[in-house]
């Protein structure tokens, strides 16, 4: 959710119209879409339900938000607390340690050690930053981050074709893989069709994008594939090697990818949270697939994967030996 910009003037006119109108807090902050503590404090702070002057406040916000900018000032304001600080950092002490032993001692002024810092690195303060370990007489200049790039090449779903969202043609898959429990390796790679819900399932010893994609070229060559659509998991690093179109989720969007992400639900049935996979055979797998692929599915009008998938590679193979014959 975004946040709410800072009250206006023009937001404290219309609190005191509603105030005058005998709105209770809560009800001014329905209406103005404001949070309920946001109206309270603000009338609170400004002399309550009876007293709230919109000019006053909106005055005294500035100020305050003026005063909060430069709270060093009060420092160079108040000669005990100026002496203070120096004598403290004098004896080696850092501007943390010396805000946090102000409000411990409870000496009746304080100020924080960002207002100690900026003091420091203000003209009226800069000769005693030679008493700072850093001994740095300016904010230290954050430095720029360099974007890592863990999936080279990345290309997002929303360039993915209508035809391949709309389901309208076989051969678009889902990739995506199922873990072992904590501590152990190896894992499924699990693909799904999009179109035909068929759906495969290969025992892998890690999760390394080497084993990741040999699998899904394996899988290639027993099964048509026009383009593939993976979620940013480092395995799926070396996506180019696949040669056809390939499409990335958004971050933290599975459902993006729903057609794998039920396969892995359905095979979670036969291998559940807590298996140790370096433990479990192919044929297990297979077994457990073809059980699946076997099922009756209500999106395919309840046909079986493998029955609507049968047509597409009837048509599919058909095809081809026109065009070698051609």
């Amino acid at each position: 959710m975004a946040k709410k910009p800072n009250l206006k003037l023009g937001d404290r006119l219309e609190i005191k119209i509603l105030l005058d109108k005998g709105y209770s807090f809560r009800a001014i902050s329905e209406v103005m879409d404001r949070g309920h503590n946001t109206v309270s404090y603000e009338v609170n702070m400004n002399g309550g339900k009876d007293g709230y002057n919109p000019y006053n406040a909106d005055q005294y916000a500035r100020t305050r938000k003026k005063d909060t900018r430069h709270q060093w000032s009060k420092i160079e304001a108040n000669s005990e607390l100026k002496a203070y600080i120096i004598e403290k950092l004098e004896a080696h002490w850092n501007p943390d340690e010396i805000a946090g032993r102000m409000k411990k001692d409870k000496t009746g002024w304080y100020a924080s050690k960002t207002a100690i810092y900026e003091w420091l690195w203000s003209v009226q303060g800069q000769a005693y930053c030679v008493h700072l370990y850093s001994k740095r007489y300016q904010k230290k200049k954050r430095k720029k981050k360099t974007e890592r790039v863990m999936i080279p090449d990345r290309v997002s779903i929303h360039h993915r074709s209508k035809t391949v969202d709309n389901r309208r043609t076989f051969g678009h898959w889902e990739y995506d893989t199922v873990v072992s429990r904590k501590g152990c390796s190896g894992g499924l790679s699990v693909g799904s069709e999009r179109k035909g819900k068929l759906i495969t399932a290969t025992v892998v010893k890690s999760m390394s994008t080497v084993e990741h994609m040999e699998v899904i070229q394996k899988c290639m060559t027993e099964h048509p594939t026009l383009s593939v659509t993976f979620d940013n998991g480092i395995e799926n690093k070396q996506h180019k090697a696949l040669g056809v179109p390939t499409f990335f989720c958004d971050p933290y969007c599975s459902a993006q990818k729903g057609g794998v992400e039920n396969a892995n639900k359905m095979l979670r049935r036969y291998f559940p949270k807590g298996t140790n996979f370096r433990k479990v055979t192919q044929k297990q797998v297979d077994t457990a697939v073809l059980l699946i692929n076997s099922k009756p599915r209500k999106s395919l009008g309840y046909k079986t994967a493998l029955e609507v998938s049968r047509v597409w590679y009837d048509r599919y193979i058909k095809s081809k030996s026109v065009l070698i014959e051609g």
